[in-house]
């Protein structure tokens, strides 16, 4: 199982928000480089980065920052999110050297989008599904749809998708563990990978996820965990490996 750091981009700085709201930053580091070097030197195998003020503004607003990292780290495969909103945006992305775009917002209003992404660009596309109490949130989780994550993962999953990333919102950011029932059942239910996030915040969470691998969660994001220093990434990917090649031999 991957473990991904997370790095959250708000005004051209590294910020971590609770339940993703945007008065409710902090902020880690202003220099997006020496951040994601921080997690490198650690054994990151790749970058999880969202630009949030594009999530909110509907366009990329700190595309540079992505691709200063890119540049730092040509090899190190990078998922971007954030107002991913067309093809374009896509194209400069990947273009660029960014590894997998990751649709949200457009996802939940315009599902033909996804199918769109990926026949344009296969291999690349992922659907980041956020949820509150089960049920999907968009526009920087300023709003909470009627869709139910499970029926929407679905619908996604003959696309084409990469994987689809399931993030609890109520967990994220507030270091209360994963929901490993919701992740489990989504995972389940679906035939493609699911990543995991929100939540993450001690080795325990990690040896939880361990246990629904099999059920097709291939990695998890951690943030505020990582920041915090409630989790030692090098350690937490360590012992995710270690639980890995254990499945592998049962």
């Amino acid at each position: 199982m991957l473990l991904i750091p997370a790095i959250d981009l708000k005004d051209g700085q590294c910020v971590r928000l609770r339940q993703g709201i945007m008065e409710d930053a902090t902020v880690f580091s202003s220099d997006i480089v020496a951040m994601a070097a921080r997690w490198v030197n650690q054994g990151a195998r790749r970058l999880h980065m969202v630009d949030l003020n594009g999530a909110f503004e509907g366009k990329p607003i700190n595309g540079d920052a992505v691709h200063q990292v890119r540049k730092a780290y040509p090899d190190l495969p990078i998922q971007i999110g954030g107002g991913i909103r067309d093809l374009q945006t896509i194209e400069a992305y990947l273009s660029a050297g960014v590894s997998y775009c990751i649709i949200g917002t457009k996802a939940v209003h315009n599902p033909e989008f996804v199918n769109q992404a990926c026949k344009a660009f296969p291999g690349h596309i992922m659907v980041g599904l956020d949820a509150k109490e089960g049920y999907v949130a968009i526009n920087g989780w300023a709003e909470v749809t009627e869709h139910k994550v499970t029926e929407l993962g679905k619908r996604f999953e003959n696309d084409g998708v990469e994987a689809i990333i399931y993030t609890d919102i109520g967990r994220d950011g507030m270091m209360q563990g994963v929901n490993i029932e919701a992740t489990q059942a989504l995972a389940q239910a679906l035939s493609i990978p699911v990543i995991a996030s929100g939540g993450i915040t001690n080795l325990d969470d990690i040896h939880a996820l361990a246990k629904i691998e099999q059920d097709g969660v291939v990695g998890a994001i951690t943030g505020r965990a990582i920041y915090e220093g409630s989790l030692d990434f090098a350690e937490g990917q360590a012992l995710a490996d270690q639980l890995s090649q254990q499945l592998g031999q049962m």
